[in-house]
C-alpha cells in the first residue's frame, strides 16, 4: 500500500514538473519569439518614429519616398537592420519592431513600432548647422530624461545601402555622442564639484591663486594658461569662467584638497579612475563609454592636467550632458536619459512605456547649488546669446587631441527654466578661429527646440 502511495506521489510530482515546464515554455515563446523571429527574413519589421510622428527608420525606405537625405542626421544613431552597425537603436531593439507574435504568427501589416522622444526637425537643423565641420551634439530634458537631439558628423546615408562604404569618412558609422572624447576645460566642472565636496562652499570661495600666464608646479613642470599675460589673482568663480589652468593646478596641489578625495568624487560620478572598474551607462541598449582618467600624484603634471580635461582623461558627450541634470535639479541626482517613449506590439498594444529614473546622490545639495550658481554666472556674463531672456549655465572647453595637437571645441550646460529644462553638450572637431562655434550651434539647438516644444 505504501509503495502505491509513493508511486502516486511520484506521478503527481512528475505531472506538476511537466505543467511547470510547459508554462515556462509558453511564457518564453510569448516573450522571446519576437527576438528570434526578428532575425528571420520571413518577418517584416515596423518603423521608428520621432516625437511628432516623422519616420526615423523604415525597412522599406527609398529615396523616392523620403528624399535623398531624410535619414542623414540619424543614420549612425537610429541605424538600420543590416547588421553593419550594432550600437544603434534599431540593432539593439529589433525585437520590438518585429511583426510577429506567438499567438498571431507573422503579420505583413502588423503594428509593431518604436516611438521615440527625438525631434527630427530640430535634429536636422543642428546637423546642418555644423556645415563642413565634424562633431556631435546631444540634448535632453534633465527632469524627465527624454532625449530631444542626438547627432554625429560625419554620418552615413542608409539610403545608399552601403554602396559608398569605401569612401566614407572615418567615424561615419558610429555616433560619437556615446564614444570617448578629450573633455578639455569642461572637466573643470567635475574638479570644481570635487573641491566643493571636499572643502565646502565657504572655504573654496575664499581660495585665491595668482595666474601670471604660467605656473611651475611642485614637480617643476610648467602649466601654461591660454591667456599668456595671465589673469592675475583669481577666485573659483573667476577661474571657472576664464578656464584658468594655473589656478586649477594650484587648487589640485592644495593640502586642503587631497588626491584621494578627488578620486572618490570622480568615482561617485561614474569615472573609472586608475582602472578601478567600470560602471555602465546606456540608452535603450545603446552602450556609452565610461568616463576614465588616471590620477597618481597631485604634484604631477599628468594628474593636474587630467583634472583639467587633458592627459589621460576621456569622457563621452552623453556623460558630460547627464551630469548637468544633477546640477540643474540642485539635488546631486542624475536623471537617466532615454530615447524610447513607448513601443507598440504587432497587435497595436502599447508596451515599453518610458519611466523617469534618477540615480543615487552623486554629490551634496550644497555642492549642486554652488556649482549651479557658478555656471549660471558664467552663462549670464559670457553666453547671453544662447537663449536671449533665459538664464543658461555653461562651461566651454578646448581639448588638444592627436599627435598634431589639433583642437576640439566643447560646450556643455543647462537651461534654467522649469518650462524648458534642457541640458546639452556640443563638440566641434578640429575647429579653427573664424569657423562656426559651439555657441552658434548651441544657440540654434536651444532656440529651435524651444519653439518646437511649445
Amino acid at each position: 500500500m505504501k509503495s502505491i502511495r509513493r508511486g502516486q506521489h511520484l506521478i503527481t510530482l512528475m505531472m506538476l514538473a511537466f505543467l511547470i515546464g510547459m508554462g515556462v515554455l509558453i511564457y518564453k515563446l510569448q516573450t522571446e519569439a519576437a527576438f528570434y523571429f526578428s532575425h528571420s527574413s520571413k518577418v517584416t519589421l515596423g518603423c521608428v518614429y520621432d516625437r511628432n510622428g516623422d519616420v526615423l527608420f523604415d525597412p522599406d525606405a527609398d529615396k523616392d519616398t523620403y528624399g535623398a537625405k531624410h535619414f542623414i542626421d540619424v543614420g549612425n544613431f537610429i541605424g538600420d537592420n543590416t547588421k553593419q552597425m550594432t550600437n544603434t537603436l534599431v540593432a539593439q531593439n529589433k525585437e520590438m519592431l518585429t511583426n510577429y507574435s506567438f499567438m498571431l504568427g507573422a503579420q505583413e501589416d502588423g503594428d509593431a513600432s518604436i516611438h521615440t522622444t527625438l525631434d527630427h526637425d530640430v535634429n536636422r537643423l543642428v546637423y546642418d548647422a555644423f556645415g563642413s565641420k565634424n562633431g556631435c551634439a546631444v540634448a535632453y530634458n534633465y527632469v524627465t530624461g527624454e532625449i530631444y537631439v542626438c547627432l554625429s558628423k560625419p554620418s552615413i546615408n542608409i539610403l545608399n545601402h552601403y554602396t559608398d562604404i569605401e569612401s566614407l569618412e572615418e567615424g561615419s558609422m558610429l555616433c560619437k555622442v556615446f564614444y570617448p572624447t578629450v573633455p578639455g576645460s569642461t572637466q573643470k566642472i567635475l574638479t570644481t564639484i570635487a573641491a566643493l565636496e571636499t572643502m565646502g562652499t565657504e572655504k573654496l570661495s575664499k581660495k585665491e591663486y595668482e595666474c601670471t600666464g604660467s605656473y611651475k608646479n611642485r614637480s617643476g613642470d610648467i602649466i601654461k594658461c591660454h591667456e599668456e599675460s595671465g589673469h592675475g589673482t583669481q577666485n573659483i568663480t573667476q577661474a571657472f569662467a576664464n578656464s584658468c589652468n594655473p589656478f586649477y593646478a594650484q587648487l589640485v596641489e592644495d593640502i586642503s584638497f587631497p588626491l584621494f578625495s578627488i578620486r572618490r568624487v570622480y568615482q561617485r560620478l561614474g569615472y573609472n579612475v586608475n582602472d578601478s572598474g567600470e560602471t555602465t551607462l546606456n540608452v535603450n541598449g545603446i552602450e556609452s563609454f565610461t568616463a576614465s582618467t588616471t590620477l597618481t600624484d597631485s604634484r604631477d603634471f599628468e594628474t593636474q592636467w587630467g583634472c583639467m580635461g587633458q592627459g589621460k582623461t576621456l569622457v563621452s558627450p552623453l556623460q558630460l550632458m547627464v551630469w548637468q541634470s544633477a546640477i540643474a535639479n540642485t539635488d546631486g541626482k542624475m536623471t537617466t536619459p532615454y530615447l524610447i517613449d513607448h513601443a507598440t506590439r504587432v497587435n497595436g498594444d502599447v508596451t515599453a512605456a518610458a519611466v523617469t529614473e534618477r540615480s543615487a546622490p552623486m554629490f551634496e545639495v550644497e555642492t549642486a547649488e554652488e556649482i549651479r550658481r557658478i555656471m549660471l554666472q558664467n552663462g549670464t556674463e559670457n553666453y547671453a546669446e544662447l537663449l536671449p531672456g533665459t538664464s543658461v549655465g555653461v562651461k566651454s572647453g578646448t581639448a588638444q587631441v592627436g599627435s598634431d595637437k589639433r583642437e576640439n571645441s566643447l560646450l556643455t550646460g543647462f537651461v534654467d527654466d522649469p518650462d524648458f529644462p534642457v541640458a546639452f553638450c556640443v563638440v566641434i572637431e578640429n575647429r579653427k578661429s573664424g569657423e562656426v562655434s559651439t555657441s552658434q550651434i548651441t544657440a540654434k539647438l536651444l532656440q529651435n527646440l524651444k519653439e518646437s516644444l511649445k
